[in-house]
């Protein structure tokens, strides 16, 4: 039987349960047990697909073509599990099903409640995704702040669920924060005192408190968290500041967590093997150089924005010793070539992301420029790959005037073209080409050896492409189109061979690193940057 973890949060936002929850499933998998984590946002939109990234952060995206939470990219980067639509859940889902329940006339004439409708299509996701993965423990994070009025109905339904599968099948763990007050010299254990409150007016009583917090905690509060949160003293957790996130499942097992997990659930203990990811710590903690790597982009002002990608080069860094200083490039800075090369002239490598609007565009394209003409290793993601051929188009191939439709309706040159299954879909949410797609790689391309492979699979999430029509022009100018879509109808993938690198890609490959396992075209551009350093 699938055992079931609820983690919750109280005290202030952005604790970090995601991180927890996913560090919690780390030390799962390291006892070669099977897992995976659902994420419950409070919110009322369908999902953070339409969302400005200045409000949610970025929009992870999953094989199966879900727009998700950011969290989402922490599951799967520290399970190294792939999950999909059913693990990202929000009140406008729920209430939209039910909405569309009583319009179909499911509830045979009854008033449509909170409770019980509502609750009861929260519990049908908790099971409908755990009869999709059969998994040993399900973990369910639920967004937001303990007393927040959105989330009532999610902590109604998993206290029932709670009753409903039995003692010793579910848990709750319980997320907070002790604030030091430099003044007195103390941890206050006031405010998790009182947040382990609310959730028990809820009807909850946590089994686990995992604490966030700057100081150790002394063994007195330690005792009185336990007294007055009504849990075991092992069951109080600490969890300090990391130097990096990836730290926090050793740092979890240290402290017996998962054991104490184990335990509440009636469930076997095995021996951890977390030899790869203590490796991968070592790694971490002793490289062996510093690169400072470029973004350029307009969300710089919110680094989960691009988490993903941030987290992709640091993969990439750790597979190559090598520690990952972020430089942000506001790229409306940078509309001025000569801004431009000051900016980038401290930088060894630089990354365009992906992004939606004019705003920024043509701060990108001089980037791309310098990169390309200072032979800067470059990768442009999504919005990154349309720019480089919109600047090499420009200022390589001829094609003065060369633009995307996106930006200007009717361009000379419209080398960038919304997509043609696109052009009569109407409204935003979750209609872009999403998800997992195959492309074939060129032989003996810079792609192609990077992957090893000459097929692989990638996750897309865009409304428009490289037009065709211009291909082969763009391609006589010398830019290699070195991945294309099984039909030969998308190009994917375009490259300038005779850099060290320059190499840019309409998918997201951010989604698909892993910190063990860095992606192939991040680990191309940090390789790239190494050897020109060695140079110097």
């Amino acid at each position: 039987m699938t055992k079931y973890i609820f983690v919750t949060g109280g005290v202030v936002s952005s604790l970090g349960k995601g991180i927890i929850a996913a560090s919690l499933g780390r030390l799962f998998r390291a006892r070669d047990y099977s897992v995976i984590i659902q994420k419950f946002d409070p919110y009322i939109n369908i999902d953070p697909g339409t969302m400005s990234p200045f409000q949610h952060g970025e929009v992870f995206v999953t094989d199966d073509g879900a727009e998700t939470d950011l969290d989402l990219g922490h599951y799967e980067r520290f399970t190294d599990t792939c999950f999909g639509q059913v693990n990202n859940v929000t009140s406008g889902k729920i209430y939209q099903e039910v909405i569309n329940k009583e319009r179909r006339g499911d509830y045979l004439g009854a008033t449509v409640q909170v409770i019980p409708h509502i609750t009861n299509e929260i519990k049908t996701k908790i099971v409908a995704a755990t009869k999709q993965f059969k998994p040993d423990f399900h973990i369910i994070e639920i967004g937001g702040t303990i007393g927040d009025i959105e989330s009532l109905p999610f902590i109604e339904a998993i206290r029932q669920f709670k009753s409903e599968v039995g003692i010793g099948n579910a848990i709750s763990v319980h997320c907070t924060l002790l604030p030091y007050l430099p003044t007195s010299g103390e941890l206050k254990t006031k405010p998790s005192q009182h947040s382990v409150n609310v959730l028990r007016s809820y009807g909850i009583q946590p089994e686990l408190l995992v604490c966030r917090t700057s100081k150790p905690i002394p063994k007195t509060e330690r005792e009185k968290l336990a007294l007055f949160c009504s849990v075991p003293k092992d069951a109080v957790v600490e969890c300090r500041d990391m130097k990096t996130i990836y730290e926090v499942p050793l740092a979890l097992e240290n402290q017996g967590m998962c054991s104490v997990v184990l335990k509440m659930l009636n469930t076997e203990e095995r021996t951890p093997d977390l030899t790869s990811w203590e490796n991968l710590i070592k790694r971490i903690k002793n490289p062996e150089r510093t690169l400072k790597v470029g973004i350029a982009g307009k969300y710089t002002k919110l680094s989960d924005a691009y988490i993903s990608v941030v987290e992709s080069l640091k993969h990439a860094g750790y597979a190559n010793s090598a520690a990952i200083e972020i430089k942000w490039i506001n790229s409306e800075e940078c509309v001025d070539y000569s801004s431009c090369k000051s900016m980038l002239a401290d930088v060894d490598a630089v990354v365009v992301p992906g992004g939606f609007g004019v705003r920024g565009i043509e701060g990108k394209l001089n980037v791309i420029r310098y990169a390309r003409e200072n032979n800067l290793p470059f990768l442009g993601l999504c919005l990154g790959m349309q720019c480089a051929v919109i600047e090499y188009a420009r200022n390589v191939a001829g094609l003065k005037g060369a633009n995307s439709k996106e930006f200007d309706e009717n361009p000379t040159h419209p080398v960038i073209d919304i997509m043609l299954e696109q052009k009569n879909v109407k409204g935003y949410g979750g209609t872009m080409r999403l998800g997992a797609y195959d492309c074939k790689l060129k032989e003996d391309s810079k792609a192609a050896n990077a992957y090893g492979s000459l097929v692989i699979s990638e996750r897309h999430r865009h409304r428009y492409e490289v037009n065709n029509e211009y291909i082969d022009t763009i391609t006589k100018a010398g830019l290699v189109f070195s991945g294309m879509s099984p039909d030969g109808m998308l190009a994917e993938i375009v490259e300038l061979p005779k850099l060290d690198w320059f190499v840019a890609c309409q998918f997201h490959p951010e989604f698909k690193s892993r910190p063990d396992r860095p992606h192939p075209l991040f680990n191309g551009l940090i390789e790239a940057a190494i050897k020109q350093q060695g140079k110097l």
